[in-house]
């Protein structure tokens, strides 16, 4: 096996963690899957790299020698790819393209769709993934240009000091029914009615998983099995009453589904979109930011029971309608810099 940057970014995070249970989580991995990564890098390397104990992980002196170089290596390669994405983009020598990240979520087409109109001769590119944290070291790297993901009601993004995140919505999170559920006709529902169900979801690395969990504790149960895969198989779950659904309230309208608001609105979820500011220039990121609130705003109208939800949430009958990129009180931007998906 040869040696690969990922690898050395594998020995650094067990560094780091102290443990390969800790290093399992932060990387997203199965603990047996990270243990035996590590044991084909320590075969390529001629020795183990750290000593296991009960207390967590020690590196033996092969295993300093390589975090040593690490540390050379890692921000190298980091910077002579910020720098290259930067000087290529500067030069033109990749023409007008934009490459955008993004989670689960209908907001990545739709933003797809509207820059096809407002930039006809920009080439747009895509790449999907689950993790947040993935989308903000691509942007850091220099191989997105722009991401959109998402955090749980005010968590910040995942930590990346010289990244730009701006809000593009704050939504609250709904459940989707099979039409034939008992509460599919309700106009909103109460998580406690939901204590026996069993959940489906689309994965993430933030504390959405966490959060849920505590919502149901407050309503007096423990959430039962909890399937964790693709939207499609999650539509499918709830189509034939397997699961509930959790979404967020912009999820399209789609056949056999019922979609609908959570009593007390226990679960936000912020919709945000990332970049390098070293890397755009101020009138594209503008125009992106511009053109993301407006595919949310699309997909919010688009939602009749979004719709009703936003409704209800005016003070007064002659106060003016929340727009559909209004904030949760206490959010808006944030600031740029701070390490704050």
């Amino acid at each position: 096996m040869e040696l690969e940057l990922r690898h050395l970014k594998t020995i650094r995070a067990i560094a780091d963690a102290g443990s390969l249970t800790r290093a399992a989580t932060a990387l997203g991995l199965a603990q047996p899957a990270l243990s035996a990564q590590l044991r084909r890098i320590e075969r390529a390397l001629g020795g183990a790299l750290f000593e296991r104990g009960r207390h967590g992980v020690r590196t033996t002196a092969l295993g300093e020698l390589v975090l040593e170089r690490t540390r050379i290596v890692l921000p190298a390669v980091s910077e002579l790819q910020r720098e290259a994405a930067r000087f290529a983009r500067t030069r033109g020598e990749e023409g007008e393209r934009l490459r955008l990240g993004g989670t689960h979520g209908p907001l990545l087409g739709a933003l797809v769709d509207r820059l096809a109109d407002a930039a006809p001769g920009t080439t747009v590119t895509t790449c999907a993934s689950w993790s947040e944290r993935e989308l903000a070291e691509m942007l850091t790297e220099g191989r997105l240009d722009f991401a959109l993901a998402g955090t749980c009601g005010s968590t910040p993004p995942p930590e990346s000091p010289h990244l730009v995140w701006e809000e593009i919505a704050v939504d609250p999170v709904f459940v989707m029914l099979a039409d034939g559920h008992r509460l599919a006709r309700g106009r909103e529902i109460g998580l406690a009615a939901l204590a026996d169900e069993e959940w489906a979801c689309v994965p993430g690395d933030g504390c959405f998983a966490d959060c849920f969990t505590a919502a149901c504790t407050r309503a007096g149960f423990a959430p039962r099995r909890m399937y964790e895969t693709d939207t499609a198989s999650c539509v499918h779950l709830v189509q034939v009453g397997r699961a509930v659904g959790l979404c967020r309230a912009t999820f399209p309208p789609t056949p056999g589904l019922a979609i609908r608001p959570l009593a007390g609105t226990p679960l936000m979820w912020r919709h945000l979109l990332g970049w390098h500011p070293a890397g755009q220039r101020p009138d594209t990121a503008a125009t992106v930011l511009a053109q993301a609130r407006e595919a949310h705003a699309g997909a919010a109208a688009r939602s009749d029971s979004y719709a009703r939800w936003l409704a209800q949430q005016r003070p007064a009958p002659e106060a003016a309608p929340r727009p559909a990129h209004a904030t949760a009180p206490g959010t808006g931007s944030i600031s740029r810099g701070q390490g704050v998906g």
